[in-house]
């Protein structure tokens, strides 16, 4: 039986576009392949898909300017994947577009866990739990901000919305419903990738300077997301429930 769920695949080698193509449907996922960047769009717009699952390296294009495209077109979640193993590469990737990243060979059941964990959390971060207008809402006041748990948002106090990915929002999350506490690495993984994901330590901090970016004041020198050195961060002022 085949999951509501389509991913669209992009990779310019045919033989691994028909291993990942025979691993998903194998998982029980629908998939579309494609092998350029051109053809991603145009089956992007003929048909919804649930998740991106793309090539870093493709001839003749890049990759990283693609995703970065597509990101600012959609929230789709996007996968990247590299054979190149360098953690430049990697921090670039998350750093611009990506919700998750893969060094390429492989495994098939790597690749299922790993789709199957974004496309989990992005399911649970796409489905409000109250209306707009419900008084009854799980709302955090700091700052300038007001993070609406029911409806998934973060805004301002002006109601001027700030867009988040679904990693930083789930870190986010994290972070203001515990103020004051040290989230270390592997605590603040866990949040926003999974307990089946491999735990890879510079793919927070791109998080959190990406969070940095959109709501502190002056990201030099954060307020809200303290570095405890040695230890992890923390949300350091004072939140409210409102």
């Amino acid at each position: 039986m085949h999951s509501l769920h389509r991913i669209l695949v992009l990779d310019d080698e045919p033989d691994v576009l028909a291993w990942i193509g025979a691993v998903l449907s194998e998982g029980g996922l629908q998939h579309t392949a494609v092998d350029s960047g051109l053809a991603m769009q145009r089956a992007l717009r003929e048909q919804p898909h649930s998740l991106v699952l793309m090539d870093l390296r493709l001839r003749g294009e890049d990759g990283l300017s693609l995703a970065r495209e597509l990101r600012r077109q959609s929230t789709v979640p996007i996968i990247m994947m590299s054979g190149k193993g360098d953690e430049a590469d990697r921090v670039l990737g998350l750093e611009l577009a990506a919700d998750d990243y893969l060094v390429k060979p492989i495994s098939g059941r790597e690749l299922l866990a790993r789709v199957r964990a974004n496309l989990r959390r992005s399911t649970e971060l796409s489905q409000p739990v109250a209306r707009p207008d419900d008084p009854v809402r799980e709302r955090y006041l700091f700052g300038d901000w007001v993070l609406d748990m029911s409806l998934r948002s973060l805004s301002r106090n002006d109601g001027v919305p700030c867009e988040l990915t679904r990693g930083e929002f789930a870190l986010l999350a994290a972070m203001v419903c515990r103020p004051q506490r040290i989230w270390s690495r592997d605590e603040l993984i866990a949040q926003f990738r999974g307990s089946e994901a491999e735990s890879y330590d510079r793919s927070v901090d791109v998080l959190i300077l990406r969070l940095r970016r959109k709501i502190e004041p002056n990201p030099r020198q954060p307020t809200y997301i303290r570095t405890e050195r040695g230890h992890g961060y923390v949300f350091g002022v004072t939140v409210t429930r409102g």
